[in-house]
């Protein structure tokens, strides 16, 4: 079984990622369940510059967005509520919505890089005091700016020992050792494996715990094959996870990596999960 932390549906700065490119992948891949964010949410574009309004939807429209995908298939979909504190506030009508689809909801996720606002900034408080609220982990991109750093991620952990946060990418575009290290230093800060290399995931389980990592993706960023290759046809990293860790790890701790931390830490009823077995991993 496989639960993948971090999928996506939506349309932002040249990706169109469909829900019939999620349920295909997960069907051809073996993905038991998938954590899904709407990338329509992002207010800055890869150059730090805003996006125009016409390309851009509200907060409240995204949750809306993953939250119909999740009632559709509720034995195999989850929200993650991206939040736009650039443009937006936590406000009542966010808590109301968080609070009316709470059972589909099972994260709030924070890109800092796509929202060009530092993660320890003054006006992230209110969504970490949002986060804390409803007892749901924070789910934060890190990597490619000053922004989304590690070290702010670990500021805010520290801020708010109460609120599980989990480190994405673990640093995106480095050899993953800081966030390794921040990660090994706090009971509530987690890492996850999308883009991280096999190399680095072993490393932090030698250093912080099996229990301190779970898989993810950002399926189908790549498209509906982003598990096997890249856009330009290169084999994926994925095909590691898929492949070579189950011989380097004993069986319990590949299932804890690959499903079972997840199931535990996000709230996912294994029994209303439908496994499913890949046709081609």
């Amino acid at each position: 079984m496989i639960i993948d932390t971090h999928v996506h549906i939506g349309n932002m700065i040249g990706f169109h990622l469909t829900e019939e490119d999620v349920l295909y992948s997960m069907r051809q891949y073996g993905i038991a369940h998938s954590i899904v964010s709407c990338l329509d949410a992002a207010e800055f574009d890869h150059d730090l510059r805003l996006i125009p309004p016409k390309y851009t939807h509200s907060q409240l429209e995204c949750l809306q967005k993953t939250v119909d995908f999740a009632k559709k298939y509720p034995d195999r979909i989850s929200a993650a509520v991206w939040v736009r504190p650039y443009h937006e506030k936590a406000d009542y009508d966010l808590y109301k919505a968080i609070n009316d689809n709470r059972r589909y909801i099972k994260a709030i996720k924070f890109h800092p890089f796509h929202s060009n606002v530092p993660f320890d900034a003054p006006s992230m408080e209110p969504f970490l005091e949002l986060t804390q609220h409803y007892g749901l982990p924070a789910v934060v991109h890190t990597g490619g700016s000053d922004a989304a750093s590690c070290q702010r991620v670990y500021a805010m952990a520290k801020r708010f020992p109460k609120v599980r946060f989990v480190m994405v990418h673990m640093g995106l575009g480095t050899d993953n050792r800081e966030a390794i290290d921040l990660i090994s230093k706090l009971p509530n800060l987690f890492g996850d494996t999308t883009w991280v290399p096999l190399t680095s995931t072993l490393r932090l389980i030698q250093t912080a715990g099996i229990n301190k990592i779970f898989f993810g993706s950002d399926s189908p960023i790549d498209g509906p094959d982003t598990y096997l290759h890249n856009r330009h046809g290169d084999r994926s990293l994925y095909q590691d996870y898929f492949h070579v860790l189950p011989k380097l790890l004993a069986p319990d701790d590949y299932d804890r990596l690959m499903y079972r931390n997840a199931a535990d830490f996000f709230g996912i009823r294994l029994a209303d999960t439908a496994d499913t077995s890949a046709s081609s991993h």
